[in-house]
C-alpha cells in the first residue's frame, strides 16, 4: 500500500515571506513548491491595519507544499517550532490523485 500524500496550504503575512520560503526549502528538495499573493479574507481583524479593516482583506502570499505523510508531521512540527504566534493558516488536504498532463 502506498504511503498517504498530502497539499498544505499556507497564507502567510508578508512579513514571514522570507523566512517561509527558507524553512520550506530546507524541508522539501525534491519536489518544491508554490507561491502567489492573495487577498486574505476573515472576520477576525486581529493584526489588521486600519487599512485592511475598512477594505475587508489583508495582502498575504499562499504556499502550496505537496508532501508525504511522514513529511507531513515534520513540515507542521517544524512550522509550530519557528512560527508560533505568526498568524499563518493552514489547511491541509489528502492527494485523490496527481501527475504530469
Amino acid at each position: 500500500m502506498n504511503e498517504a500524500e498530502y497539499l498544505v496550504t499556507l497564507n502567510v503575512p508578508l512579513s514571514l515571506e522570507d523566512a517561509v520560503v527558507d524553512c520550506l526549502l530546507l524541508l522539501e528538495a525534491e519536489r518544491g513548491f508554490s507561491s502567489f499573493a492573495v487577498n486574505a479574507h476573515h472576520h477576525e481583524a486581529k493584526g489588521l491595519s486600519l487599512v485592511e479593516q475598512v477594505a475587508g482583506r489583508q495582502k498575504a502570499l499562499r504556499f502550496q507544499i505537496y508532501v508525504s505523510e511522514a513529511g507531513l508531521q515534520d513540515l507542521l512540527a517544524q512550522l509550530r517550532e519557528e512560527f508560533t504566534g505568526g498568524n499563518i493558516q493552514y489547511w491541509v488536504l489528502p492527494i485523490v490523485e496527481q501527475g504530469v498532463i
